[in-house]
This record gives C-alpha cells, sequence and structure tokens, in this order.
C-alpha cells in the first residue's frame, strides 16, 4: 500500500458542459483519498469557480511535478486549448480541447506522472467534428495503450456490471456474444473485482435472450456460446456463475449473490444501473471503470449536460465517486 495519497488526472471534458463546474464543487472532499489534478483549461476552471460560488483558487501548473496541492487551491495542468468559453454549444474546438486533455493524461499516466485517470465527460458530436472517429473514451484510451482485451465496468453501490460489447448496434451485439468474447470478458471482471478489493470474486453471467433461452425454447445463443464460457472460467478456476435470465441477475446482485454481472450488451447493463445511480433525482452517482488497460481509468457515469451547463446546478455525487475508485484502484498497486 503506499504511504502517500495517490495522483489522479482529472481530464476536464468538454468546456461547454458540466465537467469544470463538478470538478470545482467536488474539490475539497476529493482530497480525502487523493492529490487531484485537473488536465485542461485554467481559464475555464477559474469561470466554474465563479459560477458554483466556492471559495478555491487556481493553481496553473506546467507539470503535474510543480502542483503543490494545496488546500483551496486546484491544480490545473493549463493546456490553453480554447479562446472563448461558451455553455451548452457543440463546438469543434471544444472537441479537440477534449481530445488533447485525454492524450495528455493518457501520457502522463503511461509514464507514472500520475496513478490514476479520471475523466469528466466529453460531447461525442463535438470530438467527431475534430476529426475522432473514436465513439467515446474507451475506444480511445485502448487505443493509445495498445490494448485489445477490454471492458467497461459501471459501479452503483453494490451492484457492478461489465459488458461484452458496449456501443454498437443491437444487431451487432448479438454477433458480438460468442464464447470467446464471453470468456474473456468473465476474466477481464474477475482480476478487476480483485483489484477493487474483492478476494475471492463471484461472477455472474447474464443470458442473451429472454430467461437465458429458457432451455432452448426461446434460442439456442445461451447454450451455444454463453454456457461453455462460463464452463470454461470455472475451469480455470473462476467463480463464474449461467447463462441466468437477464431479467432477475442484477436484483441478485444488487442483493450480494454475485460481485458484478457480466451483460452481453450495452442497454442490459446500463439500465440496472442508471436505475440505481438516477434514484435520487438530481445526485446522479455511479461510477465507469474501463478494465483491461495497463492504467487506471474512471469516468463519472453522466454526460456533459448542455441543458444546465453555466448554472453551478450539476450533481458532482459521479465525480466524487469515480476518483475515490481510481485512488482505491492505484493504492492497490
Amino acid at each position: 500500500m503506499r504511504e502517500t495519497k495517490p495522483i489522479v488526472g482529472i481530464t476536464m471534458g468538454d468546456p461547454g458542459g458540466v465537467g469544470a463546474e463538478v470538478i470545482v464543487k467536488a474539490y475539497e472532499r476529493l482530497r480525502g483519498n487523493s492529490r487531484p489534478i485537473v488536465i485542461g483549461d485554467a481559464s475555464v476552471i477559474t469561470d466554474a469557480i465563479e459560477v458554483c460560488d466556492v471559495s478555491l483558487s487556481v493553481e496553473a501548473v506546467d507539470s503535474v511535478a510543480d502542483a503543490t496541492f494545496e488546500q483551496e487551491r486546484v491544480p490545473v495542468l493549463d493546456l490553453d486549448a480554447i479562446d472563448e468559453l461558451v455553455y451548452g454549444e457543440v463546438r469543434e474546438g471544444y472537441g479537440s480541447a477534449s481530445l488533447m486533455y485525454i492524450e495528455r493524461a493518457i501520457e502522463l499516466a503511461t509514464d507514472g506522472d500520475i496513478d490514476a485517470i479520471t475523466t469528466a465527460p466529453i460531447n461525442k458530436q463535438a470530438t467527431k467534428l475534430a476529426g475522432s472517429e473514436y465513439a467515446g473514451h474507451t475506444g480511445m484510451l485502448a487505443d493509445y495503450t495498445d490494448t485489445k482485451n477490454y471492458s467497461m465496468m459501471l459501479v452503483e453501490d453494490e451492484l457492478r456490471v461489465t459488458h461484452v460489447s458496449t456501443h454498437v448496434s443491437l444487431r451487432k451485439a448479438c454477433d458480438l456474444v460468442t464464447t470467446e468474447n464471453v470468456l474473456e470478458t468473465i476474466r477481464l471482471t474477475n482480476t478487476a473485482l480483485r483489484d477493487l478489493g474483492v478476494e475471492s470474486p463471484s461472477v455472474g453471467v447474464a443470458g442473451l435472450n429472454p430467461h437465458a433461452s429458457d432451455g432452448g425454447l426461446l434460442g439456442d445463443d445461451d447454450d451455444a456460446e454463453i454456457k461453455p464460457a462460463v464452463e470454461q472460467a470455472r475451469e480455470e478456476g473462476i467463480d463464474a456463475t449461467g447463462p441466468e435470465s437477464p431479467d432477475t441477475v442484477y436484483v441478485r446482485a444488487a442483493r450480494g449473490e454475485f460481485d458484478c454481472v457480466v451483460s452481453m450488451y450495452h442497454d442490459q447493463g446500463h439500465i440496472p444501473i442508471k436505475m440505481l445511480g438516477f434514484a435520487g433525482g438530481s445526485a446522479v452517482s455511479g461510477v465507469n471503470v474501463t478494465i483491461g488497460l495497463p492504467i487506471i481509468r474512471t469516468s463519472v457515469d453522466h454526460g456533459t449536460a448542455f441543458d444546465i451547463a453555466g448554472q453551478g446546478v450539476a450533481s458532482e455525487q459521479s465525480l466524487i465517486d469515480a476518483v475515490n475508485v481510481a485512488a482505491d484502484m492505484a493504492s492497490r498497486h
């Protein structure tokens, strides 16, 4: 275990969104478990401090080594990527800036200058205008770190889910449910749970079809592709169970029967997580962890919220959760 708090680099996200606001609203609480440093634009963080009316100032630095991590001063690795700030607009320049923040964070994590990355939300339309072909952070992180096998884990209180596929059409997602893909996701899930401090992980594997095909009455995908993956995982010493009926397995996991559920596609895993994370109204919570990478990356589980950007009302809870998970994972490495 580390003797000092891990350094977590927080990418600012789209300048026109709520990323900077949730960072400054969360900052005092982030310092409890980590040494947070923002990777973005000092001017945007300064504006967010005014918008949110918090008692902070900005410490603009050129390198992580220059940051003092003093109380009430937010260290910002200032990339000075934008000329003006307008909230709530999709802009090519903001997409370009978002990508720049992520690229720098990956470099810093790879070089060991920071111990983990937590990402604030980007706008996919803006990054597409800026020339990015990635559907989000995850593919970019994987490519930049030469990672072939990776997955998304969502964490909300006692419920954790991972995904065999994420940002693809449902038709393609069904085609990606193969024994090889399911088995690799189970393996990644088991390793990630250990990284999160679960000593003896138990993994529930959701079926693809209703009632996990109901003994072949509703298709053969579960028996043909998912069941062999679970059997192989068990032979490797992983406590995996399934395929389980997808309409009940998440309830069972939330009650403590499984430490994580391997989901077959994006919405199958996201809906139960967001039902819990959004249940409190405005206090949106939940954490996104990219598993399988050689670096630690967590993220908030919400978007840029352009409709409320610049008002200082966005909830900071998801960012607090994400940084705490990143710091905890880093402390175990």
